[in-house]
């Protein structure tokens, strides 16, 4: 898909977009699977690296969220880094990266990662020759460390039609709550589309490895690309079905006389919920 103008250049009839209803059925079944993979992490102490990439706009960023959401912040969490500081420009380029592994019983999330490097550093020219190649034979090693010490890696390429993209930036440019998603860089892969294609391309022959593989998620449709990673993913991982234990709830004891202040004593915020119903009057029908 990522070097075509269409998502099926075979002109064949494209499947039909799921329903909110279905998504939202099939999405609350996964999650809750998703529970258990993460109870079944803490008690045997494994961990798991997810690493999402992809073109702008691709739904990396969504999936990242639907994975995370109904996880323990604790034992599941998202790293999602800025900009290299002076200081880490120096240091080895997988260092920083290093900081944020899991430990025992834990997931990261890396919403991009040390591919930065084979894509957007390469593409817009932010790393010399030297360092793109250096990368490129470092990465398999790093990868086949981080699995040989028993890491669960994980590697999704999220792709996305050059139109459907482009549909994306404009929704995002007018929607005031998703403007600060769009940015220059993210605007020059619609004039770079074929360099950002050369390098996924040469990306992959080079770190499309037996004990890291990569797997390609077709993102025209969100709802459709969350669910088959994540159902993807759970089905990659031998989780098992840990027991809850038993927490029956403590009869409230009887009160032993305490009065709550007045009201007046409190700064209570102000009642915005209120004044939103009263405009609206009352609702009718289901």
């Amino acid at each position: 898909m990522d070097g075509t103008s269409t998502p099926d250049a075979g002109g064949g009839d494209q499947p039909e977009r799921l329903t909110r209803q279905v998504y939202e059925r099939e999405l609350r079944r996964l999650q809750a699977e998703l529970v258990t993979l993460q109870e079944w992490l803490r008690r045997d102490g494994a961990r798991l690296v997810v690493v999402f990439e992809g073109r702008d706009a691709s739904g990396k960023g969504g999936a990242v969220r639907r994975l995370a959401e109904r996880l323990n912040p604790r034992i599941a969490r998202i790293a999602a880094l800025p900009v290299p500081t002076e200081r880490e420009r120096t240091q080895w380029y997988f260092q920083r990266y290093v900081a944020h592994l899991p430990a025992a019983g834990e997931i990261v999330l890396f919403d991009r990662s040390w591919y930065n490097r084979a894509g957007v550093e390469r593409v817009m020219g932010f790393c010399s020759e030297e360092e793109y190649r250096r990368f490129l034979s470092q990465c398999p090693q790093f990868e086949r460390m981080l699995v040989e010490d028993g890491v669960l890696l994980r590697k999704y390429w999220f792709s996305v039609s050059d139109a459907e993209q482009e549909d994306r930036f404009r929704k995002r440019a007018q929607d005031p709550t998703r403007r600060w998603k769009l940015s220059a860089i993210d605007l020059e892969s619609i004039t770079r589309w074929e360099a950002y294609s050369q390098a996924k391309d040469e990306m992959f022959a080079h770190t499309d490895i037996p004990e890291a593989p990569w797997y390609v998620v077709e993102g025209d449709d969100k709802r459709a690309a969350r669910l088959n990673m994540i159902a993807h993913l759970l089905e990659s991982v031998p989780y098992e079905r840990v027991p809850w234990p038993e927490l029956p709830l403590p009869p409230r004891p009887p009160s032993r006389g305490y009065r709550r202040p007045p009201r007046h004593l409190y700064r209570y915020v102000p009642d915005h919920a209120a004044a939103l119903s009263q405009e609206r009057g009352p609702e009718t029908g289901g």
